[in-house]
Parts: structure tokens; sequence; C-alpha cells
């Protein structure tokens, strides 16, 4: 295999000793000689990001990419500048393979430095880059015309786009959700005697108007830490949060996640006349028909 494909764009590409490390808009790969380890970005599984004793000292980082099957190696982009926006940025792509993307503001991107560069809250500023300059995906949030969304009439809390009233919606909710939530969560509480509205609400729901999302649990803890949310200009939707979390969970509750994604999300949003987040299409299609996914519920920090 040629170490680069004709139809394929490079978004990044760094020497190191012998080695090429490569990303495009198809593959992460490195390369030395003829030796070509690859991953597409459809099979990423999981990226990880950190420092050894060497990085800490040349002022670099390591960027390790896993496939989803396991006898695949893993690619490894050893002692790289820059390494906390190119693992956002391989996460990103992998949770939208067919996303348009510049060359240039990935560029710009992965190489812009905030203001103040020391510690955490430069990280943070870094990977907000990537999302703003790479994306746009919070532009929409902000635009003075943006696509409309489109609620189905049988929508029911937003037929049409008219919210119903506080009544009529709590109305639904005891009649419709909750005799569901008490079967389908009933697996992941303990007991269908262990659902109640506080399950999806909140403790506090009360006096936060039960507006979602309110689940405490986190898929991925590490995404509290790295306040994309914090640059969001108003503030980040649910959309945007499905769009860039992503619906990966921690090893050890993978079974428990798999039931989530198969059982809980599709029959929520069969009751709610919505389709279920689909990573098969774009983000704008996901947002104008008020697709329902993981990130409604769910908190990120």
């Amino acid at each position: 295999m040629e170490p680069s494909l004709p139809w394929e764009r490079i978004l990044w590409r760094r020497r190191r000793g012998g080695a090429s490390y490569t990303l495009t808009d198809f593959r992460v790969f490195t390369s030395r000689g003829r030796r070509v380890s690859e991953i597409a970005l459809q099979d990423v599984a999981n990226v990880e990001h950190f420092r050894s004793r060497l990085d800490r000292l040349l002022g670099t980082s390591t960027v390790r990419v896993e496939a989803r099957h396991a006898r695949r190696p893993a690619v490894v982009f050893h002692h790289v500048k820059h390494g906390a926006h190119l693992a956002a940025l391989v996460e990103l792509l992998s949770g939208d393979p067919q996303a348009s993307l510049d060359p240039a503001a990935v560029q710009a991107a992965l190489l812009w430095e905030p203001a103040t560069t020391g510690g955490h809250w430069g990280a943070i500023a870094a990977l907000a880059a990537v999302i703003l300059g790479v994306f746009g995906v919070t532009a929409g949030l902000q635009s003075s015309s943006p696509t409309p969304v489109l609620y189905s009439q049988h929508d029911p809390i937003t037929p049409g786009g008219v919210r119903r009233s506080a009544a009529d919606i709590t109305a639904f909710m005891e009649s419709a959700v909750m005799p569901w939530a008490r079967v389908a969560l009933a697996p992941i509480v303990g007991g269908s005697d262990k659902v109640t509205c506080g399950t999806c609400h909140g403790a506090d729901s009360i006096d936060r108007a039960w507006r979602m999302p309110a689940v405490a649990a986190l898929p991925e803890p590490h995404f509290k830490e790295l306040g994309w949310e914090l640059y969001s200009g108003g503030g980040m939707d649910a959309q945007i949060r499905n769009a860039i979390y992503g619906y990966l969970a921690e090893s050890d509750k993978q079974t428990r996640a798999a039931y989530m994604r198969e059982v809980v999300l599709p029959g929520m949003a069969r009751l709610l006349h919505r389709p279920p987040y689909d990573f098969t299409r774009t983000y704008e299609y996901n947002r104008t028909r008020a697709a329902f996914g993981c990130y409604h519920c769910h908190r990120v920090k």
C-alpha cells in the first residue's frame, strides 16, 4: 500500500525519526519504509493522550489510537507537538467520519495557542479551538437564520414546533413515559419500584423546572474535564453534545451502555415521535429532525 492514497486528503502529517505519522479524512496511519500500520476513522474505538517522562522533557505528548478489532494493532504517534489537539480531532472525526473538513482550518486549530498557554485551561482552550475551527458546530447556536427544526405534528412535547402546556406535558409523562420507564429502566436501577421521575430528571427536578439533561452519570468521565461547553457561546444544546461527545462508554460499563443504546434510547425516541441520533448522517440532518440522543438526558459536567 502506498503511504497516501490519491483520493484521500492529508489533514496532518509529521515525521519522527524514520517514521511518518499521518491523519487523513479517511484514516490514521504510521509508515516506516514499506511498513504501514493504519486504522480507518470509522473503525476507531478509543483515543488516548498521555505524556511519558520523555514527553515531559521534550515538551511533547503521545497519542494512541485503538481499533474496534482487537487483532488490529494500535496506531501510536510518539512524541508529537500539540498532542491534545490531535487526540481531540481524531476523537471527533471518528464520531463523524463524513464531516466536511477544511484542511486549512484543521491546521489552524492544531497549531493554535491560547494567549495564556499554561496548564489545564490552556489545554481546554486548545481543544475548544479544534471544535470551533474544524467543525464550527457551535456557530449554529448563534446563527441569525439557522435551518428550522422540523417537529412532527405527533410530537408529544412540541407538536409542529409549538410547546404544549406544562399540564399537558406532565400528563403525557405520567400516562406514557412512566409506565414504559418502569419496565425499560428496571434493569439499570435494580427494579421497577425504584424508577421515579427523579431517575431521569434528578433529585432537584422541581427546583430546576424539570429541565434536561439531568442524569449525572457520565459515559466517559474525562469529558467533564475537557471544558468544551465553556466555549460554546450561549451554551451547548443537547444536539451538539450528541455530535461531539458521541456514545462512548467506559470499558467496564459497555454492557449497560449497549442496553441504553439498543433499548432505552430508541424506546424513548419512539415515545417522543423523534428519530434516534444517527451518526451515519450529518449533524445538521439530526438537528433539524430533533433527533433524540444520549446527551438529551445525560449531563456532561
